[in-house]
């Protein structure tokens, strides 16, 4: 991944040439003054950093032309992504890292940097602005983001749809994320801080009666072409697997663990279910999946029962862990046990559900554990929203240290991409890998938690070298 900031500009003279200055520290700038008049591109060319690229020209065109302008020229420089960012002020530079640490981790996404819609000197017009613009990004995709209106994103330049069709205006930016959300491009949110300055010191070029009413008449087009282009091509892959998904689970699975609570023959639930996965996996559109063990790693459970952990980011992790083949039994919410698709798969494959005291618990596991079974738990607790790995609870490193067990992590990458937290259809993504790595003994439960959470944080930052 190369990546560049892209800073489109105004009459910023007061703000843009501080703010390059500040982006300088963290990534090479290409900054497109837009026809500025107040001196903006004097105070840009008197730094001196072969770092910044200035592009300009004479007549003011609109935010969309200059981030058609910054684009081309990242292209030409040979950079695969890029940050765009205001040059007002309202994005702070220290944000830059956590969204360089998001694209790095999603590659193929855009990042948004999603700002709180209400905020300390944030004009009553910006927060309507927004909600309005949520709202029909929501209607024409049907997806809903926190914030569609931030200027601070990251663009992948192989990924990015609507390019052709951009307007020269605000709402250029509007339509990049439709058209890429229609393309079925993961858009992922990234909590940012903002500066709004006081509102006699605010520089602003939005006109609210000529760019509300251009972005009335474009989300009108837009709506029309969702529901004959956009919506249909989005949801497609959703209504293929859903079909498939629910005569697997009403037709085949719940009438065979029908069969199996009749007969007793449980042993026989838990081998189909492992197939069946496999199967739910391979019927994914767009998916390859393959499993990949670090160098030296053993198989799961060659050495006897262990405490397997995972991160945990899609509605589908269960069945990928189900592909690994291993005698296990997972720890679960007890909500999974009721949910009518695949609860009953989940207590058929003998589930413990954590709405017990540990003790108890721990009685429990001890005689799966005595069958040699596995244990599988989502130390997160939760699928993450963003992909990015969250905090993990200790319940698995206690149960670990407990049982006397080694602790065996694994990490799963792009499944959130296809079906993550808050998405309600079937997205496409390159590959789903699973990486197994060797054990770990379990001394100090608490130490334990967080060497390990630190540690599958560095190997997110890896991924994008696992294909």
């Amino acid at each position: 991944m190369k990546i560049c900031a892209v800073i489109p500009t105004y009459n910023n003279v007061t703000t843009a040439a501080s703010v390059v200055r500040a982006v300088m520290e963290h990534l090479p700038v290409i900054v497109v003054v837009d026809g500025s008049t107040d001196g903006t591109l004097d105070s840009l060319q008197a730094i001196d950093d072969k770092s910044v690229t200035i592009v300009s020209y004479s007549k003011n065109k609109g935010k969309g032309y200059a981030l058609k302008r910054g684009f081309e020229k990242a292209r030409e420089m040979g950079f695969t992504h890029v940050l765009t960012m205001d040059s007002d002020g309202q994005h702070l530079p220290s944000e830059i890292p956590a969204m360089l640490r998001m694209a790095r981790i999603h590659t193929d996404s855009i990042i948004l940097g999603s700002r709180k819609l209400r905020h300390r000197n944030m004009p009553a017009k910006n927060t309507f602005a927004n909600r309005f613009s949520n709202f029909w990004f929501a209607v024409q995709t049907g997806r809903a983001l926190p914030d569609t209106q931030t200027g601070m994103r990251v663009y992948p330049l192989g990924r990015v749809r609507g390019e052709r069709f951009m307007t020269n205006r605000y709402e250029a930016e509007l339509l990049l994320l439709v058209c890429s959300a229609w393309a079925n491009v993961q858009i992922i949110p990234q909590p940012i801080e903002v500066f709004y300055p006081e509102l006699t010191e605010r520089v602003s070029f939005f006109s609210p009666l000529k760019d509300f009413t251009r972005i009335s008449i474009l989300n009108t087009l837009l709506c029309i072409v969702a529901v004959l282009y956009g919506l249909p091509r989005r949801w497609l892959p959703t209504l293929y697997y859903g079909v498939v998904f629910l005569l697997d689970s009403l037709l085949f699975i719940k009438p065979f663990l029908i069969y199996c609570r009749l007969t007793g023959k449980w042993d026989l639930a838990h081998r189909v279910l492992r197939s069946n996965a496999w199967f739910l996996l391979k019927a994914l559109p767009g998916n390859p999946y393959k499993i990949l063990y670090d160098e030296g790693a053993t198989a799961i459970g060659a050495n006897g029962p262990e405490v397997v952990i995972c991160n945990h980011n899609s509605f589908l992790d269960s069945q990928v862990l189900l592909t690994l083949n291993i005698d296990m039994v997972c720890i679960v919410s007890p909500k999974i046990g009721r949910n009518i698709f695949f609860g009953s798969a989940v207590k058929a494959s003998g589930a413990v559900f954590t709405d017990r005291p540990i003790e108890e618990i721990l009685d429990d596991l001890r005689v799966e554990v005595a069958k040699g079974r596995s244990i599988v738990i989502y130390p997160e607790g939760t699928r993450s929203l963003t992909g990015a790995i969250g905090y993990f609870h200790s319940g698995a490193f206690y149960i670990a240290q407990q049982l006397g067990l080694p602790l065996r992590p694994l990490f799963q990458w792009d499944m959130q991409q296809i079906f993550g937290k808050m998405e309600f259809h079937i997205g496409l993504a390159k590959c789903n890998i699973v990486k197994i790595f060797n054990t770990v003994n379990v001394s100090d439960y608490k130490r334990s938690r967080r060497q390990m959470q630190a540690w599958y944080r560095e190997i997110e930052e890896q991924t994008e070298n696992f294909n």
